[in-house]
């Protein structure tokens, strides 16, 4: 077969690493989205959330593939004196709803935990229906993965070979999704911090969407976040939250040495 040869190889686990390095911020929304189900069905949505989107991201593989022209071709370009001026496309458009659906669900969640007076409650959102919650978990997979199909399409032509590595991560995915939201039930000091990066990951698919529709205000347009900007804030957000849980256990200590 034509994907079993040394450059296709080469080149699939060179996408596999791509798809796991982008996927991290989809594994966060797919905990934070399937917790508001029924704690026994947790599992099962992000099962069959991922399993159908492996099926989807190879539909939209082969759309990508036979239609990029019209994927990048503005079909929009409003303009407001020099005050705004953008060129939308489908790209920029999916990047763009795709971030500031993020920004919203992790502002949310943010706001719900600061307000409610007992951290193990459930909110209202808590019962979301099964379908419902694939079918978020399933529209974000593909937001999430539209940028890594382009770049799949940069370093190789052999759908094979990109279908693969679609079909490896997802699997990959589908196996760390269940770590991931244990994880985060077993430390749930550690679901602010998911969170904050969540909202960082909005703000940062929001600039590059913005970047892809060339907006414009006025004399400024709207840049994409670096990657290492990205990747530096990140770890800074790690290390100050490693650094506030050491902190407050020294005074939870130092309190309960008061105390007698």
């Amino acid at each position: 077969m034509d994907l079993f040869t040394v450059e296709n190889l080469f080149t699939l686990a060179m996408l596999v690493f791509l798809q796991a390095v982008l996927g991290f911020d989809n594994l966060l929304y797919i905990s934070i989205e399937s917790k508001r189900v029924p704690e026994e069905k947790q599992q099962l949505v992000r099962r069959l959330g991922i399993g159908l989107a492996i099926f989807l991201r190879i539909g939209l593989l082969f759309a990508v593939v036979n239609l990029i022209g019209a994927f990048q071709d503005p079909f929009f370009s409003p303009h407001i004196g020099e005050l705004f001026a953008a060129k939308f496309n489908i790209h920029s458009v999916i990047v763009l709803a795709g971030g500031v659906f993020i920004i919203y669900t992790a502002f949310k969640e943010i706001t719900h935990m600061l307000s409610i007076h007992d951290p193990g409650a459930h909110s209202e959102e808590a019962h979301r229906s099964v379908p419902v919650a694939v079918a978020w978990i399933v529209a974000m997979n593909l937001v999430f993965s539209f940028d890594s199909i382009l770049s799949a399409i940069a370093l190789t032509d052999s759908i094979p070979v990109m279908a693969t590595a679609i079909v490896i991560s997802g699997f990959g995915m589908m196996a760390l999704s269940d770590t991931v939201s244990d994880f985060l039930k077993r430390n749930r000091m550690y679901e602010v911090l998911g969170l904050f990066i969540l909202l960082i990951v909005g703000v940062m698919l929001v600039g590059e969407g913005g970047h892809i529709a060339h907006i414009h205000f006025g004399e400024y347009a709207v840049e994409p976040m670096a990657k290492t900007t990205f990747y530096f804030s990140i770890g800074i957000l790690v290390i100050v939250d490693i650094a506030q849980g050491r902190y407050q256990k020294k005074l939870d200590s130092e309190r309960a040495q008061g105390a007698h």
